[in-house]
C-alpha cells in the first residue's frame, strides 16, 4: 500500500506529529509512505525514520496556490497512491480539486483529518469532502455534524490522537542535573509547588482565567509558582497578560519558559497542570493526555475535548467553565496530594491510533 500524506510544513506542532507517527506506524507495517510538504525541521526525522519527503508548498492561503492543481493532479497519475491523506484546509483544497477530475476507477482513495474547529465557512468545509474523515476526537466529530449537515455521519470516523506512554512513563522523574539547571534560571520556583501551564500565549488558551485562578488561590496560600511554557507567535497578547499579572500585584507567583522540549520533566516536576480554554475548543487535550501519563494531575475547563479527555480518565480534574474559584479549589487540593491516584486508561495511546488508521486506509 501506498499512502501520500499531504500538510502545509513539517515544522513542529502537532499536525505535524501525527503525520510522522503515522509515516512510521506505515513504514514499520511494511507500507508505502510519502509526505508533500513545504518543508521544515522535522523532514531530516521523517527521512531517517523511512519515508520519502516531496517539497510542494501547497498551504499557502492564496488563491494562486490553486494554480498548482494540474501538476498535483499529474503528479498523483504518476506516483499511483492507493491513499492520500490532507490534514490542513488549503492543502485539501488543492488535493481535493486535483482529484475530483481524475478517473475514480483508478484514484486513490480521499482522506482528510479534522485536526481543529476551524471558523465555520466554506473554506473549512473542504475538511469533511473526504471520502472518509477522520475526526480527532468526539467533539471534533460533534463539530463537524452540527455545523456542516451535508456531511454523512456514517463516513465519519473517531481515531482519537494517542501519546506513546513509554514516552510519557508513570511515575518519571528528572535528573538532579535537569532541576538544577530549572531552578538556576528560575530560582523564584525553587522550593515551591509547581503549577504547569502550556500551551502557545494565544487569547484562546485562557492565560488572563488562569491569572484569575491564581488569584483566587493566593488567597489560600502562597507556597506555590506558576510556570508558564510556550510562545506568543505575534508577540502581542504575551504584554497583556504579562500587564494583567502585574496590575493583581501576582508577579511574584509567574515565570515564562518560552518553547520548550522538555515537557516530560516539566509534566513530572509539576505537582499540577491547568488547561483554561474556553472559547476555541480544543479539539484534542494532548497535553493533558501526556501529564496524566507521567501522573501528574490535571485541573481543566470542562470545554471541548478537553472536557471529553478527563471525563473518560481523570473526572476528578473537570471544571465548569470560568469556575476560577472552584479551579483554585481543586488545584489546592492537587498541591497537597502525591499524583493523580487510579487514573482510568483511555483510548489514547499511539498504538491505538496507528492501528486504527492503518485499518482504515486498508479497509477503504
Amino acid at each position: 500500500m501506498k499512502v501520500v500524506q499531504v500538510l502545509p510544513a513539517l515544522e513542529l506542532g502537532g499536525v505535524e506529529r501525527g503525520t510522522l507517527e503515522v509515516a512510521r506506524g506505515l513504514v514499520a507495517a511494511g507500507h508505502e509512505s510519502i509526505v508533500v510538504s513545504a518543508g521544515g525541521r522535522l523532514v531530516e526525522q521523517l527521512e531517517r525514520e523511512g519515508s520519502r519527503h516531496v517539497q510542494w508548498e501547497l498551504g499557502k492561503k492564496s488563491l494562486l496556490t490553486l494554480l498548482q492543481v494540474a501538476g498535483l493532479r499529474r503528479w498523483l497519475a504518476e506516483e499511483k497512491p492507493d491513499i492520500v491523506h490532507v490534514r490542513s484546509r488549503m492543502p485539501a483544497w488543492v488535493v481535493w480539486l486535483a482529484w475530483r477530475k481524475m478517473n475514480p476507477e483508478t484514484r486513490p482513495r480521499f482522506i482528510t483529518t479534522l485536526h481543529g474547529m476551524h471558523s465555520v465557512n466554506r473554506y473549512s468545509a473542504i475538511m469533511g469532502k473526504g471520502e472518509r474523515v477522520i475526526a480527532v476526537s468526539e467533539t471534533a466529530k460533534r463539530y463537524l455534524l452540527d455545523n456542516y449537515p451535508e456531511v454523512d455521519p456514517a463516513k465519519v470516523t473517531v481515531i482519537h490522537r494517542g501519546i506513546d506512554p513509554e514516552e510519557f512513563p508513570r511515575g518519571y522523574q528528572p535528573t538532579e542535573e535537569w532541576k538544577a539547571r530549572l531552578f538556576d534560571d528560575c530560582p523564584q520556583a525553587r522550593n515551591k509547588h509547581l503549577i504547569c501551564f502550556p500551551g502557545r500565549i494565544t487569547r484562546w488558551k485562557g492565560h488572563l482565567d488562569l491569572v484569575k485562578v491564581v488569584s483566587e488561590l493566593s488567597q489560600q496560600r502562597q507556597d506555590f509558582h506558576v510556570l508558564i511554557i510556550g510562545s506568543d507567535p505575534k508577540n502581542k497578547f504575551i504584554h497583556e497578560v504579562k500587564a494583567a499579572i502585574s496590575t493583581a500585584g501576582l508577579d511574584e507567583y509567574f515565570s515564562f519558559l518560552g518553547t520548550r522540549s522538555d515537557m516530560k520533566e516539566l509534566y513530572a516536576i509539576s505537582d499540577v497542570m491547568l488547561s483554561l480554554t474556553s472559547t476555541t475548543a480544543e479539539a484534542f487535550g494532548r497535553t493533558v493526555v501526556e501529564c496524566l501519563s507521567i501522573g501528574t494531575p490535571v485541573v481543566g475547563y470542562a470545554h471541548g475535548a478537553v472536557a471529553e479527555t478527563l471525563g473518560a480518565i481523570y473526572s476528578e480534574g473537570k471544571v465548569p467553565t470560568g469556575q476560577y474559584s472552584l479551579a483554585a479549589q481543586k488545584v489546592n487540593f492537587c498541591l497537597d496530594s502525591k499524583g493523580c491516584g487510579d487514573m482510568l486508561e483511555g483510548p489514547y495511546t499511539l498504538d491505538k491510533m496507528i492501528q486504527k488508521t492503518l485499518s482504515l486506509y486498508e479497509k477503504i
